[in-house]
């Protein structure tokens, strides 16, 4: 998901389940835009090692729902802050 060195611009955690919220900018149409894309895992233990996956048991889900209005909400409001009074 990231290159070497590169950490995301906004992390939630609910237990053993995070939300990372990634920021890349683009041009588009000759304006740099910023794009961002989410991405939900869960960590647990193998052993003595600790693994992350993107599968989850049905006992998870309103964690990872918690966490995706989260990310949507941060989203939301750092958007408004960008925008002029007339909504652009």
């Amino acid at each position: 998901m990231d290159a070497v060195g590169n950490k995301p611009e906004k992390r939630f955690k609910c237990g053993p389940i995070s939300a990372s919220l990634w920021a890349q900018n683009k041009i588009v149409n000759g304006e740099q835009i910023k794009l961002h894309s989410i991405h939900i895992d869960k960590a647990y233990k193998d052993g003595d090692q600790w693994k992350h996956t993107t599968s989850f048991a049905a006992e998870d889900l309103p964690k990872v729902a918690l966490l995706a209005n989260e990310a949507y909400r941060y989203l939301r409001l750092w958007s408004a802050d960008d925008t002029d009074e007339s909504g652009r």
